[in-house]
């Protein structure tokens, strides 16, 4: 199975016009400001720009989203599963306007050029999660983490309950093949193109039915609302607040996902002890919300999806070099696939899976 990826690379973006947007910024907004500055800011492994854009008075500063293609933003830079509800505004404004109704802290849309494909939004500042916890003492990154949870725990519950029917994150879920597409985007670029040559049968056979049964555990979990990139580098230390951006790929799915994805983090390694710690927290809150889980069964679940979503990343990190010629995520390999290697020495069960990649995938030896 070849897992195109359903965005493909775009060519490099124009910059946007500083005089139209000086001009936006004058007469568009919901106050009239006065620009004195525009500056790129370093990308991510979207198509999309991003520039900070300097005021006079207060605020300081705005966020402008430039959009690769305004049409093309309508499909998810994701795999999706569902889906099958007309789109009519793009995936981050609407999945923003649900966000905004949960109570969690989600940028400002001041305005949103649809002729220009640009997006002016609150300006959470430059220091993410992962800049924070650089260097801190552990009672300070304990602190930033148990913040990020609380989020978590509040976008989770509220997210889910009521159910939104309009949100876009309703119609597309966490589905068996979803799941198994990420794990097929994995063994082509994790291992066939990573080291340039097939698996022996055996071994994609003995991989795919340990895989096909992680991914039908995972989507036969009750079905909650998911950021999907729920991480260090989308989450903003704004002062006293916790800003989430990178929302637009929402989906609904397992309650470990987005914990997972926050604790076991391509960008930042917790030691274990803290780990426990802070899933304790997310269950403690889970119960402050009403919601009851089996605390072993919950951390098993934990651990498999830690596996399913870092193998993922891996393949990602080695696609993103391959095909949109961006290496800079390659050096986070070799974390993403140590935690699915301590993983699978926890379970015996899970024993034939690491017997049968290992050949092909050093950091499993």
């Amino acid at each position: 199975m070849t897992t195109t990826n359903p965005a493909a690379p775009a060519a490099p973006l124009a910059p946007p016009d500083p005089e139209h947007i000086a001009k936006t910024v004058a007469t568009k907004l919901p106050f009239r400001g006065e620009m004195t500055g525009l500056s790129a800011l370093a990308g991510d492994a979207s198509n999309r720009r991003y520039f900070r854009i300097a005021l006079k008075g207060s605020p300081a500063s705005l966020i402008l989203m430039q959009l690769a293609d305004p049409e093309g933003f309508k499909k998810s830079e994701e795999a999706v599963s569902g889906a099958s509800v007309h789109i009519a505004e793009l995936p981050f404004l609407n999945v923003l306007a649900h966000l905004q109704r949960t109570g969690v802290t989600v940028p400002r849309l001041e305005y949103y050029d649809r002729e220009a494909g640009l997006l002016y939004l609150e300006d959470f500042g430059d220091l993410t999660l992962a800049e924070a916890c650089r260097g801190a003492e552990p009672a300070r990154v304990d602190a930033l983490y148990r913040q990020a949870i609380d989020q978590l725990v509040l976008l989770q519950v509220k997210g889910t309950t009521p159910p939104a029917p309009g949100c876009l994150a309703f119609h597309r879920r966490f589905d068996v093949p979803l799941l198994m597409w990420e794990f097929d985007h994995f063994l082509e670029y994790g291992i066939v193109a990573r080291i340039g040559r097939p698996m022996k049968a055996e071994d994609d056979t003995g991989i795919r039915a340990e895989f096909q049964r992680i991914a039908e555990l995972l989507a036969g979990q009750p079905q909650v609302f998911v950021h999907r990139d729920y991480h260090s580098r989308n989450l903003m230390v704004d002062g006293a607040h916790m800003g989430i951006i990178d929302f637009q790929d929402a989906l609904m799915g397992p309650a470990t996902y987005d914990l997972a994805s926050l604790l076991k983090d391509a960008y930042i390694e917790l030691d274990e002890p803290m780990v426990d710690a802070l899933i304790e927290h997310f269950l403690e809150g889970l119960a402050s919300q009403g919601v009851k889980m089996d605390r072993p069964a919950f951390r098993r679940l934990f651990d498999l999806t830690s596996i399913q979503r870092n193998l993922k990343a891996a393949g990602r990190f080695v696609y993103i070099d391959q095909v949109k010629h961006n290496p800079k995520f390659l050096a986070d390999i070799p974390r993403v696939l140590g935690y699915v290697r301590r993983n699978l020495a926890k379970y015996p069960d899970l024993g034939a899976l690491r017997q049968h990649m290992a050949p092909y995938v050093a950091e499993l030896q």
